[in-house]
Protein backbone atom coordinates (compact mmCIF):
# COMPACT_ATOMS: atom_id res chain seq x y z
CA UNK A 1 0.00 0.00 0.00
CA UNK A 2 1.25 3.58 -0.86
CA UNK A 3 1.51 5.75 1.99
CA UNK A 4 0.01 9.19 1.76
CA UNK A 5 2.58 11.81 1.81
CA UNK A 6 2.58 13.70 5.01
CA UNK A 7 3.17 17.31 5.13
CA UNK A 8 6.16 18.68 8.10
CA UNK A 9 5.40 17.28 11.61
CA UNK A 10 4.56 20.10 13.84
CA UNK A 11 3.96 21.10 17.07
CA UNK A 12 3.59 23.70 20.29
CA UNK A 13 2.25 26.74 19.10
CA UNK A 14 2.70 26.63 15.62
CA UNK A 15 0.76 23.43 15.30
CA UNK A 16 -2.16 25.10 17.40
CA UNK A 17 -2.69 27.93 14.94
CA UNK A 18 -2.61 25.56 12.06
CA UNK A 19 -4.96 23.51 13.92
CA UNK A 20 -7.21 26.83 14.83
CA UNK A 21 -7.25 27.97 11.04
CA UNK A 22 -8.82 24.68 10.18
CA UNK A 23 -11.16 24.80 13.17
CA UNK A 24 -12.18 28.74 11.71
CA UNK A 25 -13.29 26.91 8.73
CA UNK A 26 -15.25 24.57 10.95
CA UNK A 27 -16.79 27.13 12.67
CA UNK A 28 -18.18 29.10 9.90
CA UNK A 29 -19.49 25.65 8.46
CA UNK A 30 -20.98 25.03 12.25
CA UNK A 31 -22.50 28.70 12.73
CA UNK A 32 -24.32 28.48 9.07
CA UNK A 33 -25.25 25.19 9.47
CA UNK A 34 -27.05 25.00 13.32
CA UNK A 35 -27.78 28.63 13.56
CA UNK A 36 -30.76 28.16 10.81
CA UNK A 37 -32.52 25.76 13.66
CA UNK A 38 -32.47 28.29 16.18
CA UNK A 39 -33.82 30.64 13.84
CA UNK A 40 -36.64 28.58 12.34
CA UNK A 41 -39.59 30.52 13.56
CA UNK A 42 -38.26 33.62 12.74
CA UNK A 43 -37.05 32.91 9.40
CA UNK A 44 -40.60 31.36 8.91
CA UNK A 45 -42.74 34.27 9.72
CA UNK A 46 -39.89 36.16 7.40
CA UNK A 47 -40.60 33.77 4.27
CA UNK A 48 -44.56 33.42 5.01
CA UNK A 49 -44.35 29.53 5.62
CA UNK A 50 -44.58 27.40 8.63
CA UNK A 51 -41.97 25.68 10.59
CA UNK A 52 -42.19 22.63 9.12
CA UNK A 53 -41.82 24.14 5.24
CA UNK A 54 -38.62 25.92 7.14
CA UNK A 55 -37.61 22.94 8.00
CA UNK A 56 -36.60 22.12 4.16
CA UNK A 57 -33.86 24.66 4.74
CA UNK A 58 -31.87 21.89 6.55
CA UNK A 59 -32.75 20.00 4.12
CA UNK A 60 -31.82 21.26 1.48
CA UNK A 61 -28.30 22.79 3.19
CA UNK A 62 -27.65 18.53 3.84
CA UNK A 63 -28.28 17.84 0.16
CA UNK A 64 -25.77 20.45 -0.65
CA UNK A 65 -23.45 18.73 1.44
CA UNK A 66 -24.50 15.34 -0.05
CA UNK A 67 -24.14 16.12 -3.61
CA UNK A 68 -20.77 18.91 -3.12
CA UNK A 69 -18.35 15.95 -0.87
CA UNK A 70 -17.63 13.75 -3.52
CA UNK A 71 -18.11 15.53 -6.46
CA UNK A 72 -15.57 18.34 -5.38
CA UNK A 73 -13.20 16.27 -3.77
CA UNK A 74 -13.16 14.08 -6.97
CA UNK A 75 -12.57 17.74 -9.11
CA UNK A 76 -9.91 18.50 -6.79
CA UNK A 77 -7.87 15.08 -6.45
CA UNK A 78 -5.05 16.81 -8.29
CA UNK A 79 -5.04 20.26 -6.53
CA UNK A 80 -2.94 20.51 -3.33
CA UNK A 81 -4.80 20.53 -0.06
CA UNK A 82 -4.23 23.56 0.89
CA UNK A 83 -5.45 25.33 -2.56
CA UNK A 84 -8.35 23.01 -2.74
CA UNK A 85 -9.85 24.12 1.02
CA UNK A 86 -8.90 27.55 0.34
CA UNK A 87 -11.14 27.71 -3.16
CA UNK A 88 -13.97 26.10 -0.87
CA UNK A 89 -13.72 28.67 1.32
CA UNK A 90 -14.15 31.22 -1.35
CA UNK A 91 -16.99 29.36 -2.80
CA UNK A 92 -18.69 28.94 0.88
CA UNK A 93 -18.39 32.76 1.77
CA UNK A 94 -19.95 33.76 -1.88
CA UNK A 95 -22.85 31.12 -1.42
CA UNK A 96 -23.74 32.58 2.33
CA UNK A 97 -24.01 36.06 1.30
CA UNK A 98 -26.00 34.98 -1.32
CA UNK A 99 -28.25 33.96 1.05
CA UNK A 100 -28.41 37.20 2.84
CA UNK A 101 -29.64 38.62 -0.03
CA UNK A 102 -32.07 35.92 -1.82
CA UNK A 103 -35.51 37.33 -1.76
CA UNK A 104 -37.92 34.51 -1.55
CA UNK A 105 -38.67 30.74 0.09
CA UNK A 106 -37.60 29.45 -3.72
CA UNK A 107 -34.06 31.34 -4.32
CA UNK A 108 -33.42 30.96 -0.47
CA UNK A 109 -33.59 27.06 -0.83
CA UNK A 110 -31.41 27.40 -3.79
CA UNK A 111 -28.79 29.28 -1.78
CA UNK A 112 -28.79 26.68 1.41
CA UNK A 113 -28.06 24.36 -1.28
CA UNK A 114 -25.19 26.24 -2.83
CA UNK A 115 -23.77 26.83 0.78
CA UNK A 116 -23.49 23.25 1.44
CA UNK A 117 -21.70 22.27 -1.40
CA UNK A 118 -18.17 23.10 0.02
CA UNK A 119 -18.88 21.80 3.62
CA UNK A 120 -18.28 17.49 3.42
CA UNK A 121 -15.10 18.14 1.08
CA UNK A 122 -13.93 21.12 3.22
CA UNK A 123 -14.02 18.77 6.28
CA UNK A 124 -12.66 15.81 4.55
CA UNK A 125 -9.76 17.43 3.10
CA UNK A 126 -8.63 19.22 6.12
CA UNK A 127 -9.00 16.41 8.42
CA UNK A 128 -6.63 15.00 6.22
CA UNK A 129 -4.47 18.01 6.79
CA UNK A 130 -4.23 17.78 10.09
CA UNK A 131 -3.50 13.98 10.24
CA UNK A 132 -0.83 14.87 8.54
CA UNK A 133 0.79 17.34 10.75
CA UNK A 134 0.77 14.62 13.74
CA UNK A 135 2.12 11.43 14.45
CA UNK A 136 -0.21 8.56 13.83
CA UNK A 137 -1.25 7.78 17.01
CA UNK A 138 -2.73 11.22 18.21
CA UNK A 139 -4.83 11.16 14.62
CA UNK A 140 -8.54 10.88 16.28
CA UNK A 141 -7.42 13.70 18.46
CA UNK A 142 -5.85 16.00 15.33
CA UNK A 143 -9.63 15.38 13.39
CA UNK A 144 -11.15 15.94 16.52
CA UNK A 145 -9.06 19.48 16.98
CA UNK A 146 -10.66 20.27 13.17
CA UNK A 147 -13.99 19.39 14.43
CA UNK A 148 -14.17 21.90 17.11
CA UNK A 149 -14.88 24.42 15.34
CA UNK A 150 -18.27 22.76 14.90
CA UNK A 151 -18.17 22.30 18.53
CA UNK A 152 -17.58 26.05 19.55
CA UNK A 153 -20.00 26.91 17.04
CA UNK A 154 -22.75 25.96 19.45
CA UNK A 155 -21.17 27.59 21.86
CA UNK A 156 -20.16 31.01 20.51
CA UNK A 157 -21.02 31.22 16.75
CA UNK A 158 -25.24 29.65 16.95
CA UNK A 159 -25.79 31.32 20.37
CA UNK A 160 -24.44 34.84 18.98
CA UNK A 161 -25.43 34.78 15.48
CA UNK A 162 -29.19 33.47 16.94
CA UNK A 163 -29.31 36.62 19.00
CA UNK A 164 -28.49 39.00 16.13
CA UNK A 165 -30.98 37.30 14.02
CA UNK A 166 -33.40 38.56 16.51
CA UNK A 167 -32.17 41.05 16.70
CA UNK A 168 -31.42 42.67 13.60
CA UNK A 169 -33.30 40.26 11.66
CA UNK A 170 -32.39 36.60 11.17
CA UNK A 171 -30.65 37.17 7.77
CA UNK A 172 -27.79 38.67 8.99
CA UNK A 173 -26.95 35.43 10.39
CA UNK A 174 -25.56 34.40 6.57
CA UNK A 175 -23.66 37.84 6.91
CA UNK A 176 -21.71 36.97 9.56
CA UNK A 177 -20.94 33.42 8.53
CA UNK A 178 -19.65 35.18 4.95
CA UNK A 179 -17.13 37.48 7.39
CA UNK A 180 -16.13 34.27 8.86
CA UNK A 181 -15.29 32.64 5.56
CA UNK A 182 -13.31 35.28 4.74
CA UNK A 183 -11.16 35.23 8.00
CA UNK A 184 -11.02 31.59 7.42
CA UNK A 185 -9.62 32.13 4.10
CA UNK A 186 -6.63 34.77 5.00
CA UNK A 187 -5.72 32.27 8.02
CA UNK A 188 -5.35 28.87 5.77
CA UNK A 189 -3.28 30.84 3.37
CA UNK A 190 -0.93 32.00 6.25
CA UNK A 191 -0.69 29.43 8.63
CA UNK A 192 -1.75 26.33 7.19
CA UNK A 193 1.81 24.47 5.42
CA UNK A 194 1.64 22.88 2.13
CA UNK A 195 0.86 19.24 1.76
CA UNK A 196 2.18 17.79 -1.42
CA UNK A 197 -0.33 15.82 -3.40
CA UNK A 198 -0.01 12.25 -3.95
CA UNK A 199 1.66 10.79 -6.14
CA UNK A 200 -0.87 9.25 -8.80
CA UNK A 201 -3.53 11.45 -7.50
CA UNK A 202 -6.55 11.30 -10.20
CA UNK A 203 -10.08 11.92 -10.00
CA UNK A 204 -10.39 7.70 -11.38
CA UNK A 205 -8.16 7.02 -8.05
CA UNK A 206 -10.46 9.30 -5.92
CA UNK A 207 -13.72 7.31 -7.16
CA UNK A 208 -12.44 4.48 -6.21
CA UNK A 209 -13.68 4.75 -2.41
CA UNK A 210 -17.27 4.30 -4.03
CA UNK A 211 -16.32 0.50 -4.84
CA UNK A 212 -15.38 -0.63 -1.42
CA UNK A 213 -17.95 -2.25 1.38
CA UNK A 214 -16.41 -1.19 4.23
CA UNK A 215 -17.16 2.91 2.85
CA UNK A 216 -20.88 2.06 2.67
CA UNK A 217 -21.32 0.02 5.42
CA UNK A 218 -19.18 2.98 7.25
CA UNK A 219 -21.16 5.93 5.79
CA UNK A 220 -24.80 3.66 6.70
CA UNK A 221 -23.53 3.75 10.23
CA UNK A 222 -23.54 7.13 10.15
CA UNK A 223 -26.75 8.27 8.31
CA UNK A 224 -28.81 6.29 10.23
CA UNK A 225 -27.46 6.59 13.79
CA UNK A 226 -26.96 10.38 13.14
CA UNK A 227 -30.25 10.42 11.79
CA UNK A 228 -31.83 10.36 15.43
CA UNK A 229 -29.65 13.00 16.22
CA UNK A 230 -30.61 15.36 13.55
CA UNK A 231 -34.22 14.34 14.70
CA UNK A 232 -34.09 15.90 17.44
CA UNK A 233 -31.72 19.11 17.29
CA UNK A 234 -33.89 20.06 14.15
CA UNK A 235 -36.57 20.97 16.02
CA UNK A 236 -35.20 22.07 19.25
CA UNK A 237 -35.99 25.79 18.78
CA UNK A 238 -39.92 24.97 18.95
CA UNK A 239 -40.06 21.96 21.30
CA UNK A 240 -38.01 24.05 24.23
CA UNK A 241 -40.88 27.00 23.58
CA UNK A 242 -43.53 24.43 23.07
CA UNK A 243 -42.97 21.32 25.76
CA UNK A 244 -40.24 23.02 27.96
CA UNK A 245 -42.32 26.26 28.16
CA UNK A 246 -38.74 28.60 27.84
CA UNK A 247 -38.87 31.89 26.62
CA UNK A 248 -37.81 32.36 22.80
CA UNK A 249 -35.17 34.57 24.23
CA UNK A 250 -33.81 31.54 25.91
CA UNK A 251 -33.33 29.64 23.32
CA UNK A 252 -29.51 31.25 22.76
CA UNK A 253 -28.74 30.07 25.71
CA UNK A 254 -29.24 26.83 25.69
CA UNK A 255 -28.33 26.30 22.44
CA UNK A 256 -25.17 27.48 23.95
CA UNK A 257 -25.12 24.68 26.82
CA UNK A 258 -25.85 22.37 23.74
CA UNK A 259 -22.55 23.33 22.68
CA UNK A 260 -20.39 23.27 25.75
CA UNK A 261 -21.80 19.48 25.42
CA UNK A 262 -20.51 19.50 22.38
CA UNK A 263 -17.47 20.17 22.69
CA UNK A 264 -16.81 18.08 25.62
CA UNK A 265 -18.25 15.08 23.52
CA UNK A 266 -15.78 16.13 20.92
CA UNK A 267 -12.92 16.04 23.13
CA UNK A 268 -13.68 12.82 24.44
CA UNK A 269 -14.64 11.57 20.71
CA UNK A 270 -11.01 12.18 19.46
CA UNK A 271 -9.32 10.52 22.71
CA UNK A 272 -11.88 7.64 22.47
CA UNK A 273 -11.09 7.35 18.29
CA UNK A 274 -7.25 6.96 19.04
CA UNK A 275 -7.93 4.08 21.88
CA UNK A 276 -10.71 2.03 19.73
CA UNK A 277 -12.79 3.18 16.21
CA UNK A 278 -15.66 0.88 16.70
CA UNK A 279 -15.48 0.78 20.22
CA UNK A 280 -15.99 4.66 20.45
CA UNK A 281 -18.80 4.43 18.04
CA UNK A 282 -20.62 2.12 19.96
CA UNK A 283 -20.34 3.64 23.09
CA UNK A 284 -22.00 7.10 21.45
CA UNK A 285 -24.67 5.37 19.81
CA UNK A 286 -25.68 3.85 23.14
CA UNK A 287 -26.19 6.89 24.84
CA UNK A 288 -27.72 8.34 22.43
CA UNK A 289 -30.44 5.82 22.29
CA UNK A 290 -30.35 6.00 26.57
CA UNK A 291 -30.67 10.66 26.04
CA UNK A 292 -33.02 10.85 23.41
CA UNK A 293 -35.57 8.61 25.54
CA UNK A 294 -35.22 10.66 28.49
CA UNK A 295 -35.48 14.17 26.57
CA UNK A 296 -38.81 12.65 25.17
CA UNK A 297 -39.71 12.02 28.39
CA UNK A 298 -38.77 14.73 30.41
CA UNK A 299 -38.37 17.84 28.20
CA UNK A 300 -41.84 19.14 29.62
CA UNK A 301 -39.59 19.82 32.93
CA UNK A 302 -36.92 22.70 32.59
CA UNK A 303 -33.95 21.51 34.48
CA UNK A 304 -34.15 18.35 33.01
CA UNK A 305 -34.54 19.69 29.85
CA UNK A 306 -31.89 21.41 29.90
CA UNK A 307 -29.52 18.87 31.65
CA UNK A 308 -30.37 16.82 28.72
CA UNK A 309 -29.99 18.88 26.29
CA UNK A 310 -25.73 19.31 27.65
CA UNK A 311 -25.65 15.80 27.31
CA UNK A 312 -27.13 14.91 24.20
CA UNK A 313 -25.05 17.56 22.41
CA UNK A 314 -22.30 15.27 24.08
CA UNK A 315 -22.86 12.12 22.88
CA UNK A 316 -23.73 13.12 19.35
CA UNK A 317 -20.26 14.87 18.91
CA UNK A 318 -18.36 11.42 20.23
CA UNK A 319 -19.50 9.54 17.42
CA UNK A 320 -18.00 12.25 14.50
CA UNK A 321 -14.31 11.84 14.91
CA UNK A 322 -14.72 7.99 14.77
CA UNK A 323 -16.63 7.77 11.78
CA UNK A 324 -14.24 10.00 10.14
CA UNK A 325 -11.00 7.98 10.92
CA UNK A 326 -13.64 4.30 10.00
CA UNK A 327 -14.20 5.74 6.57
CA UNK A 328 -10.39 7.10 6.49
CA UNK A 329 -9.32 3.86 6.82
CA UNK A 330 -12.01 2.34 4.54
CA UNK A 331 -10.22 3.04 1.73
CA UNK A 332 -6.60 4.24 2.24
CA UNK A 333 -5.22 4.62 -1.06
CA UNK A 334 -8.44 7.07 -1.83
CA UNK A 335 -8.39 8.93 1.42
CA UNK A 336 -9.40 12.21 0.21
CA UNK A 337 -13.11 10.97 -1.17
CA UNK A 338 -13.36 8.29 1.78
CA UNK A 339 -13.11 11.40 4.62
CA UNK A 340 -15.31 13.53 2.63
CA UNK A 341 -17.65 10.92 2.48
CA UNK A 342 -18.33 11.16 6.61
CA UNK A 343 -20.44 14.44 6.26
CA UNK A 344 -22.16 13.31 3.22
CA UNK A 345 -22.92 10.54 5.39
CA UNK A 346 -23.91 13.35 8.14
CA UNK A 347 -25.83 15.21 6.18
CA UNK A 348 -27.53 12.72 4.47
CA UNK A 349 -28.82 12.06 8.27
CA UNK A 350 -29.55 15.31 8.64
CA UNK A 351 -31.58 15.40 5.65
CA UNK A 352 -33.40 12.54 6.95
CA UNK A 353 -33.71 13.19 10.81
CA UNK A 354 -35.50 16.78 9.59
CA UNK A 355 -37.61 15.15 7.23
CA UNK A 356 -38.46 12.25 9.40
CA UNK A 357 -39.18 14.53 12.33
CA UNK A 358 -41.30 17.45 10.24
CA UNK A 359 -43.33 14.02 9.30
CA UNK A 360 -44.04 12.61 13.06
CA UNK A 361 -44.91 16.50 13.94
CA UNK A 362 -47.46 17.04 10.86
CA UNK A 363 -49.17 13.49 11.76
CA UNK A 364 -49.80 15.36 14.96
CA UNK A 365 -47.34 12.87 17.47
CA UNK A 366 -46.02 16.53 18.98
CA UNK A 367 -42.76 18.11 19.84
CA UNK A 368 -41.56 15.09 21.66
CA UNK A 369 -41.96 12.51 19.15
CA UNK A 370 -38.58 12.87 17.37
CA UNK A 371 -36.75 12.15 20.45
CA UNK A 372 -38.45 8.93 20.73
CA UNK A 373 -37.83 8.77 16.47
CA UNK A 374 -34.14 9.65 17.18
CA UNK A 375 -33.85 6.55 19.79
CA UNK A 376 -34.99 4.28 17.46
CA UNK A 377 -32.82 5.27 14.84
CA UNK A 378 -29.47 5.35 16.82
CA UNK A 379 -30.36 1.65 18.09
CA UNK A 380 -30.49 0.87 14.37
CA UNK A 381 -27.05 2.52 13.72
CA UNK A 382 -25.89 0.53 16.66
CA UNK A 383 -26.60 -2.53 15.29
CA UNK A 384 -25.02 -1.12 11.73
CA UNK A 385 -22.23 -0.45 13.97
CA UNK A 386 -21.37 -3.89 14.98
CA UNK A 387 -22.21 -5.54 11.47
CA UNK A 388 -19.67 -3.21 9.71
CA UNK A 389 -16.70 -3.94 12.68
CA UNK A 390 -17.71 -8.15 11.37
CA UNK A 391 -16.98 -6.64 7.89
CA UNK A 392 -13.80 -4.53 9.11
CA UNK A 393 -12.70 -7.75 11.03
CA UNK A 394 -13.52 -10.36 8.31
CA UNK A 395 -11.22 -7.95 5.71
CA UNK A 396 -8.32 -7.65 8.33
CA UNK A 397 -8.50 -11.06 8.55
CA UNK A 398 -8.11 -11.76 4.38
CA UNK A 399 -5.08 -9.54 4.18
CA UNK A 400 -3.57 -10.79 6.97
CA UNK A 401 -4.24 -14.73 5.10
CA UNK A 402 -2.76 -12.66 1.93
CA UNK A 403 0.54 -11.35 3.39
CA UNK A 404 1.13 -14.89 5.27
CA UNK A 405 0.42 -16.55 1.60
CA UNK A 406 3.06 -14.16 -0.07
CA UNK A 407 5.60 -14.67 2.65
CA UNK A 408 4.95 -18.02 2.45
CA UNK A 409 6.02 -18.24 -1.86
Amino acid sequence: MTTPPRSTLLSGRPLLIAMAALALGGFGIGTTEFSIMGLLQEGAADLGVGNADMGLMISAYALGVVVGAPLLTALGARTAHKTMVSWLMVLFTVANFSSFLAPTYDSMLVTRFLSGLPHGAYFGLAAILAGNLVPATMRGRAIAWVMMGLSVANVLGVPAVTWLGQQLGWRWMFASVAIIGVLTLISIRLWVPYSPIHEGASIRRELTALRSGRVWMAMATGIVGFGGFFAVYSYISPTLTDVTGLQAAAVPLVLGLYGIGMVFGNLLGGRLADWSVHGSIYIATIAMVVFMSAFGLLSPYPVAALILVFILGGTGSILVPSLQALLMDSAPKAQSLAASLNHSALNIANALGAALGAAVIKLGFGYQAPSFLGAGLALLGLCLALLTARVFKARAAADARAVAAGQAG
